[in-house]
């Protein structure tokens, strides 16, 4: 038998969430979830992997109310929680409370910990850093044989090596910590691999936290080591929250490099205006809060559990029900961004969702609009030559990543 949701014969009715991307047009949103804007509607319901039939939120505006509302929580082991994966679900009743999945005055107490590591300031006091090693990595790209994959060349090392300073965690390790990131971001693992992956970077983390309380440096594990040392944190607590830092710290941004690197070479026109005003510190940013929008790396978030009652839209979500706020959809809202299917490196997309909304945005995007500044300004200008080495319809995207991307981007000059 079908589950029937308000008159609805789910298996039959329901669209599919997340649907598959298109072949022809990889850089887009599904268009299955593309269609959804046609309904006219801020939400609709959907069914996801496990038959679950969560509300898939897709306009921006209604984003910016749910994810603000106090009302739905992050908190995975929730009622009504549209956990992610098979993996997540089976251990959500074990994850320990952090950064990312608890609520109000509890989340602001992990954010605190973290604000005065990553804000604007500081992040633009070591943009040098980052022009330097972008320099040093493109100049061993141009030293070396072509074609090359741009992810292992420079999309990876950059902001592996921005968060390793960052956190104190050896950059000599980062084959170690890259491969576990790929494990925790794999749609399919099973929850074997996950715990399996996940015990053993906390278990990294927290050697390396322990080693700082006696030697500690200038950076944000020592940090951590200094709140432990006073009993402000146990180690269960720090060692996971390191986990999340240093997994999205370096993984999203990589992805993010490569993929506007290929949509870029895909669209000359725009990249015509790009390699022209390169030095132009406004263009720079309108690129990458452009790019940011089109291509929306964390494509499968933001998700919630309701914990009350809420209209919104003539609906009425109810206690106990999820909710995903589709970040790809509210970033091609026609209402919010008019002809959203057009690369405009002009437009106006700073109010984009790429970095989610609400007390749970991401707390390291300036770190990764910096690094997305220098690279795509000094990527162009130091190879104005160079493009792809395969056709894209060679390339494998990630579609069974949480965090989109290319796998491999060959490319020559």
């Amino acid at each position: 038998m079908t589950e029937n949701v308000a008159g609805i014969d789910v298996a039959e009715e329901l669209p599919e969430y997340p649907s598959p991307r298109s072949g022809e047009c990889p850089f887009a949103p599904p268009p299955g979830l593309l269609k959804l804007h046609d309904t006219g509607k801020a939400l609709v319901r959907a069914k996801t992997w496990d038959g679950t039939t969560p509300w898939v939120v897709t306009t921006h505006a209604a984003q910016r109310e749910l994810l603000t509302d106090p009302r739905l929580s992050a908190n995975i082991a929730a009622s009504g929680y549209p956990h992610t994966t098979e993996a997540m679900k089976a251990h959500a009743a074990d994850v320990r409370l952090s950064i990312n999945n608890t609520d109000g005055a509890e989340h602001a107490r992990w954010r605190r910990m973290l604000t005065s590591s990553f804000t604007r300031h500081r992040m633009e006091k070591i943009r040098p850093e980052i022009q330097r090693i972008t320099d040093d990595l493109i100049d061993r790209m141009l030293a070396g044989p072509q074609p090359v994959d741009l992810n292992q060349v420079l999309s990876l090392p950059l902001p592996s090596l921005m968060i390793c300073a960052l956190l104190g965690v050896p950059y000599d390790d980062h084959e170690f910590f890259q491969e576990h990131a790929g494990v925790t971001n794999a749609r399919f693992k099973t929850p074997e691999r996950a715990a399996e992956s996940t015990a053993t970077l906390v278990g990294y983390i927290s050697e390396l936290i322990e080693g700082k309380m006696d030697d500690p440096g200038e950076d944000v594990l020592s940090d951590l080591a200094a709140r432990v040392k006073a009993g402000d944190l146990s180690m269960k607590e720090a060692a996971p929250l390191g986990h999340i830092l240093l997994v999205a710290g370096h993984d999203t941004s990589a992805n993010m490099i490569t993929l506007g690197t290929a949509l870029l070479l895909e669209n000359p026109d725009q990249l015509a205006g790009l390699r022209a005003h390169s030095d132009d510190p406004k263009y720079v940013t309108s690129t990458v809060e452009e790019l940011l929008r089109y291509l929306t790396i964390p494509h499968l978030l933001a998700r919630r559990a309701v914990l009350d009652d809420i209209e919104i839209d003539g609906e009425t979500i109810r206690a106990g029900e999820g909710v995903i706020a589709s970040l790809p959809a509210a970033n091609w809202d026609p209402q919010a961004f008019p002809d959203p299917e057009k690369l405009d490196l002009t437009r106006a997309a700073s109010h984009h969702h790429a970095f989610g909304w609400g007390p749970h945005q991401c707390v390291g995007q300036q770190l990764a609009r910096i690094e997305l500044h220098v690279v795509f300004s000094t990527l162009f200008r130091r190879i104005p030559t160079l493009r792809l080495a395969v056709d894209v319809s060679e390339l494998k995207f990630k579609e069974d990543s949480q965090a989109y991307g290319i796998y491999e981007l060959p490319v020559a000059w």
